[in-house]
């Protein structure tokens, strides 16, 4: 929200804190559909379009999911990749011990992020984490612009190339910076949208009114 609410003037702004997150509760498991159907509901609620919709890491495939008109992906996650050997032994190791009902020693395998979520959310992590999106950002069918931090980690930049091959429309933006690289690339992320929008409105003459950006 700090890096757009000044950007962007042309849409009405709805930000949205996905159940678990910022200041939205969570008491159940989801899934990554089970998030979508969520927004999709919210913005019925209020009435909302989905004619822009931005979504940042695991927020860019609940944004997929949305189907909107025009797809704003900022370092999104989907694309799964390839562990560290000892990541994948406690991966192992925690399935085994699960597996013999010792639930009991999570502590000792999950990442300190891991040990401090409640045990729905830690449940909804498992659901959501190293899902393969790759059929589903293939079949999007409308266009997508994809902006990526050239540095990330968390979601590298070979995973957006992964995504710009998939999804037909897209147009790919690679810029400097982490995962978190839009908070300082906000205006050429800004004026790209306003600039692909107004260039598709003009051609296919959509009216006047104000549109609706979920990010």
């Amino acid at each position: 929200q700090e890096a757009f609410a000044k950007r962007l003037p042309q849409f009405r702004h709805i930000y949205i804190d996905l159940p678990g997150f910022g200041k939205s509760p969570n008491p159940t498991v989801l899934t990554t559909e089970a998030y979508a159907a969520i927004v999709d509901t919210f913005l019925d609620t209020l009435g909302a379009r989905k004619e822009v919709v931005v979504g940042h890491s695991f927020g860019g495939k609940v944004a997929t999911l949305l189907q909107p008109d025009l797809l704003v992906l900022l370092s999104s996650a989907g694309i799964p990749t390839e562990k560290a050997w000892d990541v994948k032994l406690k991966i192992r190791l925690f399935k085994l011990f699960r597996h013999l009902g010792l639930d009991s020693l999570r502590r000792y395998f999950a990442s300190d992020d891991a040990k401090a979520m409640p045990q729905n959310m830690y449940e909804t992590f498992k659901n959501v984490v190293d899902e393969d999106f790759s059929d589903i950002f293939a079949a999007y069918p409308g266009p997508a612009l994809l902006f990526w931090g050239k540095e990330d980690t968390a979601t590298p930049l070979s995973s957006g190339e992964t995504i710009a091959g998939l999804i037909e429309k897209s147009r790919f933006y690679p810029l400097e910076g982490g995962h978190f690289f839009f908070t300082t690339h906000a205006v050429t992320i800004a004026d790209t949208i306003t600039k692909y929008h107004t260039n598709e409105t003009d051609t296919n003459q959509t009216s006047t009114r104000e549109s609706d950006a979920t990010l």
